[in-house]
């Protein structure tokens, strides 16, 4: 069994246990160390934080190759079950793929409410993809981008200790690929109230995919957007990251002031 990277294991910080709890998710071949820094900041303001590790993530890239999008669903709903020990009350934030499972998993679970950022509606369109299967028998990795890494960061100290696979492991972008058609088709179902958030310099998810997202939030009017400048694709942990913890923060206590 692989170790997990160091600085990318999972987390739990208590809080004050009559405020609502906050589950954070990672993004696809990240680590919880993409949530740790909004963890700590959720936690100083009173709220218990729970960063979960997705399977297949923060050890070796070939662990992902043998996770499918069923399992990264059971590591959400392994740690809501946690936090369900503690409070009724619990938020689902992610980013990225983790967006995309928070929005998934509020249809399936009874939460309060979902921070989605930099989360994608769905993948580029590549005939590919249907194959990847496949494909993933004589190239089971590809790169992840053609720039060069660091590109997009806006904080490059940020992006020299970030935790990440240096490749996608094709096999998983078709688990990728299923789990966003999953939340496609749970989105007019989404009763909870939800915040998106997106920079408008995410070179990697273009900021279009929040519109399309939220246009399929039907059945909930308590939806709202948030556009950043000078951020990536990880928000959490790039030069706007203070603006998108005061926004969750804000969501948060807001609704958590209409539930009786």
């Amino acid at each position: 069994m692989s170790q997990i990277i160091p600085t990318a294991e999972p987390f739990f910080l208590l809080g004050d246990r009559s405020k609502p709890a906050c589950l954070l998710i990672h993004g696809f071949t990240g680590a919880p160390k993409e949530m740790r820094l909004m963890g700590e900041y959720l936690h100083q303001k009173g709220y218990t934080c729970l960063g979960v590790r997705l399977a297949g993530h923060a050890t070796d890239p070939d662990d992902m190759i043998h996770s499918r999008h069923l399992d990264w669903m059971a590591s959400v709903e392994d740690g809501y079950h946690l936090l369900r020990g503690m409070t009724d009350k619990i938020f689902l934030v992610g980013l990225s793929m983790g967006g995309v499972l928070s929005l998934l998993m509020s249809t399936r679970l009874s939460v309060s409410g979902v921070v989605a950022m930099s989360t994608p509606y769905k993948l580029k369109d590549d005939p590919r993809l249907p194959y990847s299967g496949l494909i993933s028998r004589f190239m089971p990795f590809m790169p992840k981008s053609k720039d060069a890494p660091g590109t997009g960061w806006f904080d490059k100290d940020a992006w020299k200790d970030h935790v990440s696979y240096p490749q996608n492991p094709v096999r998983s972008v078709g688990e990728l690929n299923k789990l966003l058609k999953e939340m496609r088709d749970a989105l007019p179902k989404a009763d909870v109230p939800v915040l998106l958030i997106h920079s408008k310099d995410d070179k990697y998810v273009l900021p279009e995919n929040m519109d399309l997202i939220y246009n399929d939030l039907i059945n909930k009017s308590d939806k709202t957007k948030l556009y950043l400048t000078g951020s990536g694709h990880v928000v959490t942990r790039d030069a706007a990251r203070r603006q998108v913890f005061d926004a969750a923060v804000e969501f948060i206590q807001r609704i958590t002031n209409t539930i009786k």
